[in-house]
């Protein structure tokens, strides 16, 4: 039985828009996991459609990461994500790292060296050195 008065460790659900499709399977497998995910996409749809300037939904983004326990990040990392990870980790929190694919079933946690980058990300910082930051990071964990 699910005690619904427990409090549960909350994670900030780091994703790039290519995964935006995502999301509620996302949120679900941390609910599963018995956890409170703090789902960027549910809270405030991809950017609020624009209706409010972009900067507010990042302040509002690095905030639910200051309330977070742990950052996880699903599939391939955006320069957005980059920039969340970097935040959780300024901050000590606990972070994993995920693939995930069309159902549930496929998300399976992974480790550094299987990590995937955009594109531009890749074009604008050196990921082989931020691999090997996350790595210390993670040791010291």
């Amino acid at each position: 039985m699910i005690d619904i008065k427990k409090k549960i460790n909350s994670v900030y659900t780091a994703h790039s828009k290519y995964n935006f499709y995502a999301r509620k399977m996302i949120s679900a497998y941390v609910l599963e996991d018995n956890r409170l995910p703090l789902n960027p996409f549910t809270n405030w749809d991809y950017f609020m459609n624009d209706m409010v300037d972009r900067k507010l939904t990042v302040r509002g983004n690095n905030n639910l990461i200051y309330l977070a326990d742990e950052l996880w990040q699903f599939g391939i990392i955006s320069n957005g994500c980059y920039h969340e990870i970097k935040l959780a980790m300024s901050l000590n929190k606990k972070i994993r790292f995920f693939e995930i694919g069309k159902t549930i079933t496929d998300i399976k946690e992974i480790n550094i060296n299987d990590l995937e980058f955009e594109e531009e990300l890749k074009q604008e910082y050196n990921m082989n050195e931020f691999k090997e930051e996350l790595i210390k990071y993670l040791d010291n964990y």
